[in-house]
């Protein structure tokens, strides 16, 4: 049932309930017959691709993926229209290929992860865009990645990497829809850098497909990665108004999944002045109790990691006093909470990553004014983050706990946001796998 709310036409369910609208698509990935493996050609999506990881991918193949999903910057070519250009070459020359049926994708991801092996299962989709109660995000963006998202979508007319979203598949029906797919040959099976391999299935049965869809209707889908690329495809149809700019690709996990690993992105501070460094010590102690650990403690990350009551809130932070690190227990949440925004939802006052952002980071290091110039990097492992202080590339690390599959699912429920690089979902989905064309 479509009917029109705030001037938007929605799909009901029986219960006038919004509901979410998934639909396959014409997959254009790279032909097996030419790259029977995959790992010189696909690559991570844009935001983890640094400027020596892109200089790596481009000598790795000359159709490596990073060359229409993140390519260089050059004086005498606008990167979005070379990108557009290569898209368009490689569909000439066979190198992509464009599915003759729409599909659903299954995905199987498997990877390594200290030192245990996973499989994240996903289905790769496309859902209709515009509902917030639909599509409900759980962190905040920025202004630059989204504008560079919306300039390649502009220019490529194509999602090339997909959003990563989570759904809850009640009585594992999904699930059970998915495994008489695994009978079938996949389309694609490879190995990639980095120790990954992909397995991937086409679905293109009419039963399963309207079985995945109506199984997927009825409940809303979380982002999880690629907030950026969601709200780039928001602007785009808006820009557009046409139908066929109505859906936005995504990879679905269910929020069950074993291979659904969220690592926290520990905070990295430099550039903070001598005399801000030498108070803020005093400045904690308003707020928590510490409690001092030596590095050289044998069992110092048990300790460190030792559970505390529900209600109770603890951060770590390495770089006030030479080799310990320090445990900060919050003693005085009502203080600190009054000194939090005041849309925020308590849950969201009482996370260790929201604590950091808005009362060490802010108020009391001054970052983001004009009080302190320093420079906040990150790290998703703890001991790589003690050892940059230890190297003297920083002054403090802000050692995070991750944060919970249900605390993202809660704080988005709520209508809340956390604040940027709050959640890493590992590992990334990769761009170059499976993509959609707009058109």
């Amino acid at each position: 049932l479509m009917v029109n709310l705030d001037g938007k036409n929605h799909c009901l369910d029986s219960e006038g309930l919004t509901v979410a609208e998934i639909r396959p698509f014409r997959g254009v990935y790279y032909n097996q017959l030419l790259f029977s493996d995959l790992s010189p050609v696909i690559c991570p999506p844009y935001d983890i691709i640094t400027p020596q990881l892109q200089q790596e991918l481009y000598h790795r193949s000359q159709y490596n993926f990073v060359r229409i999903e993140h390519p260089q910057e050059l004086p005498q070519a606008n990167k979005y229209t070379r990108a557009a250009a290569t898209l368009e070459q490689w569909l000439k020359q066979g190198v992509l290929k464009v599915d003759e049926v729409p599909a659903i994708y299954l995905h199987d991801h498997y990877f390594t992860h200290q030192g245990k092996e996973y499989r994240r299962r996903g289905i790769i989709v496309t859902v209709r865009l515009g509902n917030k109660m639909v599509i409900r995000p759980h962190e905040d963006t920025l202004a630059e990645p989204k504008a560079d998202r919306l300039n390649l979508l502009r220019a490529c007319q194509a999602n090339t990497s997909p959003i990563l979203a989570l759904f809850e598949d009640r009585g594992q029906q999904v699930a059970s829809v998915l495994a008489g797919q695994e009978r079938n040959k996949p389309i694609i099976s490879s190995s990639s850098a980095g120790g990954e391999s992909h397995n991937v299935w086409a679905i293109t049965e009419p039963e399963a497909i309207d079985q995945l869809c109506h199984h997927l209707a009825h409940q809303p889908l979380y982002i999880a990665d690629g907030h950026h690329r969601y709200q780039s495809a928001l602007i785009y149809q808006r820009e557009r108004k046409e139908k066929a700019f109505n859906f936005v690709l995504t990879e679905l996990v269910d929020f069950s999944d074993p291979g659904l690993i969220i690592l926290p992105p520990h905070r990295l501070i430099r550039g903070v002045s001598k005399s801000t460094l030498n108070g803020l010590m005093v400045k904690l102690k308003s707020f928590f109790e510490i409690e001092e650990l030596p590095l050289s403690l044998p069992n110092i990350w048990q300790k460190v990691d030792e559970p505390l009551p529900d209600d109770q809130v603890k951060l770590v932070l390495f770089g006030l006093t030479a080799d310990h690190l320090s445990v900060l227990k919050l003693s005085d949440f009502t203080t600190v909470s009054q000194m939090m925004p005041y849309s925020h939802c308590q849950l969201y006052q009482r996370l260790d990553v929201c604590i950091i952002e808005h009362i060490i980071l802010e108020k009391l290091l001054g970052l983001g004014s004009s009080q302190e110039e320093a420079t906040l990097d990150y790290s998703y492992d703890r001991l790589d983050a003690v050892n940059k202080v230890l190297a003297g590339e920083y002054q403090l690390a802000f050692l995070l706990s991750p944060v919970k599959v249900e605390v993202v699912k809660a704080i988005a429920d709520a209508g809340d946001r956390l604040p940027r690089k709050s959640t890493y979902f590992y590992p990334k989905a990769p761009a170059g796998l499976i993509f959609h064309r707009l058109v």
